[in-house]
């Protein structure tokens, strides 16, 4: 890899934020992710600053001098990751002066972020390979079989992520970390199914940007998205889940616009605009695209929406429509779950109690298996396998009871399809599915 000079730096990038003070700003914590295609530093602040940022060469180094600025207390070393290998700091007469070591040459991207959701200011730095070589492609293994009966894909998403929190909770928890375990938890179940094989959009703390997350699922080759998120709202007795689907023409309702509103937001907080750049013929290519998509997404929404009502309360008994960015996929059917509002003291207990998540991702897995066993993609194992898609396989905790109120079948219809004489269920048992009820 070619070496630079400072004359021959990435770049050098001055920023203001908010007035100047005589007061010396305060970096009072250094944070690190590292996602699949750049590596985020997020310094905190306590007030707007001006800054620069350029890199040196022979060795690697970034070097970020922030006017008039000081170390906190208690910032300490940090953890290399990705092309980080460490961090220094001192003083550089008024100013404070970062130096970050780098295994490798690195092009920057910065920018500062206004306090939000709980947090301070923050000056945050982007760091990718130089060469902008294109970013690795998630890959899923070779899904299909000798017999060409390949298994469908649900690709999730954990809504949020890194820099962006989400929603907080009353007590503290965190959106996402919420919809991280949660996501977690359905491909476990995902996978254990028949026929089906997930793929996470990110399986650690980091920041994906709202259109490349849907971009994912596409490389993927995902035939199915399910984003995951919990919800705040101002009324702390708000509770319930709801599912949505993408809205053209706008949201269903003025709780679906707020929510779209306030989800979307999360690609400024990445630092990413979410300005529509499409030409008006792509536009138009994309409303064909979607005609098809959004009567699949539709579908799948219903069966989940069913399968969330088995646990007790929804907050919205339809299928609700919103403009969300993370639904916007031309040609793979997308649907958004709120599971729960984090900002309910009872349902923020609910979320962190590893049970209640077990029983979400298994109201979330019978509605996504219900629906590719009702209208099976061409060449997969659902399509070849009509009566084996409408099964069952009992998890632990679930009740012959709960299982009919999922698939919307009688307990009587279910228990002489399967000639129980008992309703006790034992963990790995597999059920027919009565086609009526």
């Amino acid at each position: 890899m070619p070496r630079f000079s400072l004359s021959a730096c990435v770049c050098t990038l001055i920023a203001v934020f908010g007035a100047g003070s005589a007061v010396s700003a305060e970096v009072s914590g250094v944070r690190l992710w590292d996602a699949q295609d750049h590596t985020r530093i997020v310094l905190d602040l306590d007030r707007g600053v001006q800054y620069k940022v350029f890199t040196l060469a022979t060795p690697d180094r970034l070097v970020l001098d922030i006017s008039g600025a000081k170390l906190g207390k208690g910032v300490g070393a940090i953890t290399p990751q990705g092309p980080v290998k460490g961090l220094r700091a001192g003083a550089q007469g008024q100013d404070l002066r970062v130096v970050l070591d780098l295994s490798e040459a690195q092009r920057a991207k910065s920018f500062l972020l206004p306090p939000a959701a709980g947090i301070g200011h923050r000056l945050v730095i982007d760091l990718f390979d130089r060469d902008e070589a294109p970013a690795p492609v998630l890959t899923v293994p070779d899904l299909a079989p000798a017999n060409d009966q390949r298994k469908v894909i649900v690709a999730i998403d954990a809504g949020h992520g890194g820099e962006d929190p989400g929603a907080l909770g009353p007590n503290g928890s965190r959106e996402k970390n919420i919809t991280l375990a949660i996501a977690k938890e359905l491909a476990e179940f995902v996978d254990q199914q028949p026929g089906m094989k997930s793929f996470l959009i990110r399986d650690r703390d980091f920041f994906v940007p709202l259109k490349k997350r849907y971009e994912l699922a596409r490389e993927a080759k995902a035939d199915l998205f399910v984003s995951i998120h919990a919800d705040a709202a101002h009324a702390s007795s708000a509770k319930g889940s709801s599912v949505f689907v993408l809205s053209n023409r706008g949201a269903s309702s003025e709780f679906a616009r707020m929510i779209a509103n306030q989800e979307n937001q999360s690609d400024l907080v990445g630092g990413v605009s979410i300005d529509d750049k499409d030409t008006t013929l792509a536009k138009v290519l994309l409303d064909l695209s979607q005609g098809a998509t959004m009567e699949a997404s539709e579908q799948v929404a219903n069966n989940v929406l069913n399968g969330l009502k088995g646990l007790g309360n929804v907050h919205k008994h339809d299928v609700q429509r919103a403009n969300f960015v993370v639904l916007r996929s031309p040609d793979v059917p997308s649907i958004l779950v709120e599971t729960a509002f984090i900002s309910n003291p009872v349902e923020e207990k609910r979320l962190n109690d590893p049970k209640h998540r077990t029983k979400l991702a298994l109201a979330l897995v019978d509605g996504i298996r219900e629906h590719f066993a009702t209208t099976p993609p061409q060449g997969t194992w659902f399509a070849a396998n009509p009566q084996k898609a409408k099964q069952h396989i009992v998890s632990a905790g679930e009740s012959l009871s709960l299982i009919a109120q999922r698939h919307q079948v009688s307990i009587a219809k279910l228990r002489s399809e399967n000639s129980l004489k008992t309703d006790t269920l034992h963990v790995g048992k597999v059920l027919k599915i009565p086609t009526s009820s």
